[in-house]
């Protein structure tokens, strides 16, 4: 199959970028922007005109997001060995489509292949296995964790010499070292973008930024169909696009969505709280996710009208709530703690009543040998900021984390939900109570003894955090906030791993009887980008199935 070179690549790029780049993001140089849209080159791979692919599965279903170096006149089809399945666009020009396969053969490898109009090749094939039955017994499954892989491409010019956010060809090396291990599935924990709209610092909190002003949004108006549409694209394409490309082809990977995904930082002021999410913002998220990457499928386990879950014209999906259930080996709880999140002080919540109703009932459950909760905001670790369970703000003179001071608009609700959570967790009598979270910028692991009244001590908690793939420099809590990731006085946390702001991931081992757990680490201020090739973990520890 013939390809692209990359001169043509970015000619073909510029020239379906220019109109917008004048538009949009006339100060932002236009080659760089193109050069940073661009997927990773392919390894013995032949991508065609494939430019980036991103699927979720679970026993008898796939769902594939895909974008095209052009738009497509007519709707590409998905084969799956032998039977079609038509694309279905998801923009309004063709560049983006989406194909939902459903009655599939459980725990079986499918070839696939996507064919465009009178049936031409428009990538290479290639395989994609489907989840084992839930009552099938397999005996290992692998999986692969990591948050905050968005954000605009750096630069990097050698051993702790960058600016901004990690390049994209660095988290996608970083990535591949992860691939590497072979996971049967991954986790992206929050944070694919990073494109907020408003400021919440300085004279102008509440203004639009400078990325929101670049933009030039228009509020009133919708996202599809508009030059918002033209926008979006800019903004969040070369953040997702050049860092996943069409590596994880064969690798089934769950998207939660966190704060900057809907392109607000968790903060408020007198003037504006970021979060409940308005609504054109709330748009813009489902937008991004619409294009970009996979929701989540539908379990018979989880109800079908929790909110932002419901059957419509692109399916059962869920957009917030998911759950990754590998016979009855493992079963994972994925939820978003953002879309839901309410104000209400004493009754105020992150998940909804129904959905914290949901995970209870699941993590009460006897049908998986592991369970593991997902949240995408942590738990353990308070970095001081607004948006977290726990009370705690910085004292800047003590240089240290304090609950005398009240947090601005924190609503103690927050925190009952979050003992009502750890009470469930704690509460398995047959399973290793787990946490793996995303959001914090950092990689760490602790044992949760205690959260306020709560008495974790016969089953304390293992709480994870998973590891970021891009963090700019002013994104690690010790630099933008003061202070790094620091257990909150309403815990009693034994940290086996003290959070390490450095970028890195985890992989999980479910075997029948422990999960073993696998941390890895990259250090840009002392480790050349060669040293990604060979990371190896830098702590591991097995959790028994029984304690």
């Amino acid at each position: 199959m013939s390809t692209r070179s990359p001169v043509d690549r970015r000619r073909f790029l510029a020239g379906t970028a220019g109109a917008m780049g004048a538009a949009f993001f006339g100060r932002f140089p236009l080659d760089a922007m193109v050069e940073q849209a661009a997927p990773p080159a392919g390894q013995g791979w032949d991508a065609g005109v494939v430019r980036h692919l991103l699927p979720t599965v679970s026993d008898s279903r796939i769902l594939l997001k895909a974008s095209f170096e052009r738009p497509l006149s007519a709707a590409p089809t998905l084969r799956i060995g032998a039977t079609d399945v038509a694309g279905r666009m998801n923009d309004t020009v063709g560049e983006h489509w989406q194909f939902y396969a459903t009655d599939l053969e459980p725990g079986r490898r499918h070839t696939l292949s996507l064919l465009g109009a009178g049936g031409t090749p428009l990538c290479e094939p290639w395989d994609l296995s489907t989840f084992p039955a839930a009552d099938a017994r397999p005996d290992r499954f692998r999986m692969l964790f990591f948050t905050c892989a968005g954000g605009p491409g750096g630069t990097y010019t050698g051993i702790g010499q960058r600016q901004g956010f990690l390049p994209t060809v660095i988290r996608s090396r970083l990535l591949r070292r992860a691939l590497s291990f072979a996971p049967d599935a991954a986790v992206a924990n929050g944070d694919h973008i990073y494109w907020d709209l408003h400021t919440w610092q300085g004279e102008n909190a509440g203004e639009l930024s400078a990325n929101g002003r670049r933009s030039n949004f228009d509020f009133s108006g919708s996202v599809f169909g508009t030059s918002n549409e033209t926008a979006l694209k800019a903004a969040a394409g070369p953040q997702i696009v050049p860092v996943y490309g069409s590596d994880f082809r064969s690798t089934p990977v769950f998207f939660l969505q966190d704060d900057h995904d809907h392109w607000e930082n968790d903060a408020v002021t007198d003037e504006i709280a970021s979060f409940p999410i308005p609504w054109f913002q709330l748009q813009l998220a489902r937008a991004t996710q619409q294009l970009y990457y996979p929701e989540f499928l539908p379990d018979a386990r989880r109800p079908a009208g929790l909110p932002w879950s419901s059957a419509s014209d692109r399916g059962e999906l869920s957009e917030s709530f998911g759950t990754i259930r590998y016979g009855n080996l493992a079963e994972v709880l994925l939820y978003d703690v953002r879309r839901t999140m309410s104000l209400g002080g004493p009754n105020a919540v992150f998940v909804d009543a129904q959905v914290e109703k949901w995970l209870v009932a699941r993590t009460a459950s006897t049908e998986a040998r592991h369970l593991v909760h997902a949240p995408s905001n942590p738990f353990g670790w308070s970095a001081g900021k607004w948006g977290e369970w726990y009370p705690d703000i910085l004292d800047r003179e003590a240089g240290a984390l304090t609950t005398a001071v009240p947090k601005p608009y924190w609503q103690e609700g927050w925190l009952k939900q979050h003992d009502r959570l750890a009470q469930a967790i704690a509460g398995q009598t047959e399973r290793a109570p787990l946490i793996i979270s995303g959001d914090l910028h950092a990689i760490g692991v602790g044992r949760m003894h205690r959260a306020g009244q709560v008495n974790l001590a016969a089953r304390p908690i293992t709480t994870v955090l998973s590891g970021p793939v891009g963090t700019s420099i002013r994104g690690f809590p010790s630099v933008v906030r003061g202070i790094g990731a620091t257990p909150p006085a309403h815990l009693d946390l034994e940290e086996a791993v003290v959070p390490i702001e450095e970028h890195g991931f985890t992989l999980a081992d479910f075997l029948p009887d422990r999960i073993a757990l696998r941390q890895f680490r990259w250090d840009v201020n002392s480790q050349p980008l060669e040293a990604i090739d060979r990371l190896e973990p830098f702590f591991t520890t097995e959790l028994p199935g029984s304690v």
